[in-house]
């Protein structure tokens, strides 16, 4: 009768001891921000202590444009491929400064506008970085943190 040799698995589990703690550190945790949206509806009664005043971002293909609701009040067109953010915060600064009580905004996006473009709009509307008194530092403002998505006309 032939034994059966004992299994040495003492290679194994040095090996097992080195990977896993090698493999725990080394791996990336993503992290997840949630940003609470809403969808507008058509149906829905306003608040009478809110202003009156709609303050809309449509993203177009074209570029951007500043709406009140009914109408757009002013145009970004792109320059060579690029969006014009910078013009877009200035014009939603003056906006909070006239309707500062203000905290809502809509943005509108045509199909097909790539999802990175969305991001930077919505983080355009919600906040902006204005120098202080201290030229050297730079405080947060809020502009309109709530934030409504939806398809543009």
């Amino acid at each position: 009768m032939r034994e059966n040799p004992e299994l040495d698995i003492t290679s194994f589990l040095n090996l097992m001891v080195i990977l896993i703690p090698f493999l725990l550190i080394s791996a990336v945790f993503s992290q997840v921000t949630i940003l609470e949206l809403s969808v507008p509806t058509s149906a829905g009664g306003s608040a009478v202590d809110k202003p009156n005043y709609t303050i809309e971002v449509i993203v177009r293909k074209a570029g951007l444009e500043l709406g009140n609701g009914v109408s757009v009040v002013a145009a970004m067109p792109k320059e060579d491929g690029q969006y014009k953010f910078d013009q877009l915060t200035a014009m939603l600064v003056r906006l909070k400064n006239d309707y500062p009580q203000k905290d809502d905004a809509t943005v509108l996006m045509e199909p097909d506008i790539e999802y990175d473009t969305l991001i930077q709009v919505m983080d355009r509307v919600r906040e902006t970085e204005v120098p202080s008194e201290n030229s050297e530092q730079v405080q947060k403002l809020v502009l309109f943190p709530l934030i409504s998505i939806g398809d543009a006309p």
